[in-house]
């Protein structure tokens, strides 16, 4: 399912839409970003805590869809500039990270 109909289906909003037209292929849940080095696979929608310039280095590496901010966080300009610069799509959601998961499984699920 491409990232833009995910987002719209579940209330996410861009803060950084390098490619809304991504295909995510699963989820993946977590705020250690060696955990996310070693786990996500590409196609992931990366749901996270984390705010700061690494998050976007760890998302081009994996190659993740895109990185959902929980709980209505935001990141700093800093991050936003650079996550555009890097192509990686960044988006934040009202519910916190076990709605958004929950909601993003039974979305992709067959």
């Amino acid at each position: 399912m491409k990232l833009r109909e995910v987002a719209e289906r579940l209330g996410l909003e861009f803060l950084v839409a390098a490619d809304p037209e991504a295909e995510v292929r699963g989820g993946y849940v977590s705020d250690l970003l060696s955990d996310v080095l070693a786990h996500a696979e590409a196609g992931d929608l990366w749901i996270t805590h984390q705010r700061h310039l690494n998050v976007v280095a760890v998302a081009k590496l994996r190659g993740v869809a895109g990185v959902v901010l929980a709980r209505g966080l935001r990141p700093g300009p800093e991050t936003l500039q650079r996550a555009q610069q890097e192509g990686v799509n960044l988006l934040t959601s009202p519910a916190d990270a076990f709605d958004t998961a929950g909601r993003l499984h039974r979305l992709l699920a067959p």
